[in-house]
């Protein structure tokens, strides 16, 4: 997911840099979006981690 973040993040860029902002800003909104995204799974993932793991006294 971060993987696809990136690549509509350059998109944003490219867009922005060629002057097509209504397409740049669509782009950063997608890219913004699954960043969040995946920065929530990920904490998720690391709270079952935690709350999973056996607690040896």
């Amino acid at each position: 997911m971060l993987k696809w973040a990136l690549i509509f993040f350059v998109i944003s860029i490219v867009a922005g840099l060629l002057g097509f902002s209504g397409i740049a800003a669509g782009a950063s909104t997608i890219a913004k979006w699954l960043f969040f995204a995946a920065v929530a799974i990920f904490l998720v993932f690391v709270l079952l981690a935690f709350f999973a793991g056996e607690v040896i006294l």
